[in-house]
């Protein structure tokens, strides 16, 4: 009897928690909260709504998020990757900037069991356990039908076109975006595409755009792919003097797009806007149920919202609660 009773005391003094007494619980206070690198590629309202989502959705969970910006730099995402890798974060989710040059470095992490989530962009392969996106093409599918109603109904179905895309930062959703929206506009045999280049930010747009100007002067409409594009566009026209003359429609949102659509120089007509709170928070969601082992959707793809200077109170719900969604990250 006294062996047997020196034989449990031995127990749990070197095993604790080897016999469960109420109370004891194997593992306890010694998890540790996943860790989850979250990499944005460019600083504007977009991404920082992404990194609201992100931390949003961190915080819920009681993940460790590291944020990060790339800088639209292929060196600076490899080098973010191998950080990340050497601080052995338990999923990395990345906007990469490109399909195929982006793969090694995330494949390196991945090799190195660490979980993989895009959004907004992707990388070619299997390697990423999941993609959150705006449907691209969606994006430039509804502005393109937004400009066609506008060239039917005030133009007499002819139009001379600019496009601002950002083909060369990232070609395959530019690509997306730009082919959406051509495909609606061309459905108008009096559609011209006189002019389409790059200019994602918006100091490079508005000197695209008033170069564009500048060569075509008898332009009717300029159209551009992102955020920047789109308030470059916005101002070129305005500092040409041609407000009511050049229409602006665009894709994304920001603060600054909605009081374009709501302003009476009637510049900017139409965007499209992407929903990049719940992109990020949903990229965040689905790393830390992979990290414990629950199945995800391989890809979700969120549909644009389309927001027209011809329908301002819709303009001003979404601004109330896109004011409030800023608020509440900044907070």
């Amino acid at each position: 009897m006294k062996k047997s009773l020196i034989f449990i005391v031995t127990l749990l003094l070197i095993f604790p928690c080897a016999i469960f007494l109420p109370g004891c619980k194997k593992g306890k206070g010694k998890v540790k909260p996943p860790k989850i690198a979250g990499i944005i590629f460019q600083e504007d309202q977009f991404f920082r709504l992404v990194q609201f989502g992100m931390n949003a959705a961190a915080q819920k969970a009681g993940a460790e998020l590291f944020e990060a910006n790339s800088e639209n730099k292929p060196t600076k995402e490899i080098q973010l990757v191998n950080t990340y890798i050497v601080r052995k974060v338990d999923a990395i989710v990345i906007s990469p900037l490109s399909a195929k040059a982006s793969v090694s470095a995330l494949k390196r992490a991945h090799d190195k069991g660490i979980k993989i989530i895009t959004y907004n962009s992707t990388i070619e392969g299997d390697i990423p356990s999941a993609y959150i996106e705006s449907d691209q093409s969606n994006l430039g599918i509804q502005s393109g039908k937004a400009a066609r109603n506008y060239i039917e109904n005030k133009l007499g179905g002819k139009a001379k076109v600019a496009i601002l895309a950002y083909k060369s930062q990232v070609p395959e959703q530019s690509d997306a975006r730009s082919g959406g929206f051509k495909q609606e506009i061309t459905k108008l045999p009096g559609v011209e595409i006189v002019a389409e280049q790059d200019a994602w930010l918006a100091e490079m747009a508005v000197k695209k755009a008033r170069d564009i100007l500048t060569a075509h002067p008898d332009l009717d409409i300029i159209w551009a792919a992102n955020e920047g594009g789109t308030v470059g566009s916005v101002m070129a026209v305005k500092n040409a003097g041609k407000a009511g003359k050049v229409a602006v429609f665009g894709t994304d949102v920001s603060e600054q797009l909605l009081d374009f659509l709501l302003s009476k120089d009637n510049i900017l007509q139409a965007i499209t806007a992407q929903s990049p709170f719940k992109i990020g928070s949903l990229a965040v969601e689905s790393a830390i149920k992979l990290l414990k082992g629950e199945k995800v959707e391989k890809k979700v793809s969120i549909p644009g919202v389309l927001l027209s200077r011809e329908k301002p109170e819709g303009v001003k719900a979404f601004q109330k609660n896109f004011k409030e969604l800023v608020s509440r990250g900044q907070g």
